[in-house]
């Protein structure tokens, strides 16, 4: 096991991956001597040449189109998009294309290739580089939709994403790369909570896609969520200290329903959060299902903590952020309904 952060288990995962098969091939803008803005690729093309890691043209539609094209000849691209925000160029081909050919050739052809983005906020970069666009993918057939909320996950759901037979989009919290976070944004960063999480092995191994994990067991409220807002989730559980169960979705496509029944029902309480904007969210799908299959289980309405329906700002990315303060108040509310 090695310490690493998500940077440096995202990079061991490409590694294990581009060593273990000589069809997995990785580019993207930057990402080949410069090593990506992030540094996730660095050293990848010193190691594998070029002919595997390489930079591509600032052009995302070029991007995920050559993708599709390697990917359907037996190849297994993964390909960066600088960030998140930049993708929609590279939309029609994803979303028209990629997600359709294993449904359009009746089988005859998969696209197995993974798209990997740094996605939300965290490092101040505003309205154009901190958007959390999950649920335009998740709303589409054909795609699945990971992310990550620690080393030792990143590492083994990214493997799980280069070998799946569908395109995959692995978004990577940006507020995450670099180290530790306890959930509040005015502490220094402190090491993980659960240590584990930060221990990754170096060598090869894989989480299935579409498996959630509890991050904290309880039994007055569920807190659905993924990515970031795990960590602000685990810091409004400790300064309420409610008993609140944290689930961390770690694949919001496919979705892992048995757990959200098995939590929400076991508690009768259930709050949702993601970073993204509040309208047509993530948060409000997993509320639907919730009262679906859950709704004679509730003992209080549905909650959700979000970001404001309102472009990311850069100097009051904080008040936008959905901190430990807000998370508490919902979990507060719920616990006091009747």
């Amino acid at each position: 096991m090695a310490r690493m952060t998500m940077i440096e288990a995202v990079r061991s995962a490409m590694d294990v991956s581009m060593g273990r098969d000589d069809s997995v091939v990785v580019y993207g803008e930057d990402v080949g001597y410069f090593g990506g803005v992030f540094r996730c690729t660095q050293g990848l093309q010193q190691k594998y040449g070029k002919a595997r890691c390489f930079d591509s043209p600032i052009n995302e539609s070029g991007i995920i189109g050559t993708a599709i094209g390697m990917a359907v000849h037996g190849m297994r691209p993964c390909v960066e998009i600088q960030f998140a925000d930049y993708m929609f160029p590279g939309y029609d081909q994803l979303t028209q294309e990629a997600a359709r050919i294993r449904y359009r050739s009746n089988g005859d052809f998969t696209v197995p290739m993974t798209v990997r983005m740094p996605t939300g906020g965290g490092i101040f970069g505003g309205q154009t580089h901190s958007q959390s666009p999950e649920a335009l993918f998740a709303h589409v057939c054909g795609l699945k939709t990971v992310i990550p909320s620690n080393p030792y996950d990143a590492k083994g759901l990214l493997i799980a994403s280069i070998e799946d037979d569908d395109p995959v989009i692995f978004l990577e919290p940006k507020r995450l790369y670099n180290g530790p976070f306890d959930g509040h944004h005015d502490r220094p960063i402190t090491p993980w909570k659960n240590h584990e999480l930060g221990e990754v092995p170096e060598e090869y191994y894989r989480i299935p896609l579409g498996k959630a994990a509890v991050r904290r067991e309880g039994n007055d409220v569920t807190i659905l969520t993924y990515g970031t807002m795990v960590h602000v989730a685990l810091a409004a559980a400790e300064e309420t200290g409610i008993d609140a169960e944290i689930i961390d979705l770690r694949t919001i496509l496919p979705l892992d329903f048995d757990a959200i029944e098995e939590s929400v029902r076991k508690t009768g309480r259930c709050v949702i959060v993601n970073e993204a904007t509040k309208t047509c969210g993530f948060a409000a799908e997993l509320m639907s299902i919730v009262a679906e299959t859950c709704f004679y289980h509730l003992e209080a309405p549905i909650r959700r903590v979000t970001g404001w329906d309102t472009p990311y700002p850069h100097s009051q990315e904080w008040e936008y952020f959905p901190g430990p303060k807000r998370v508490g108040a919902a979990l507060l509310d719920v616990m006091e309904a009747a």
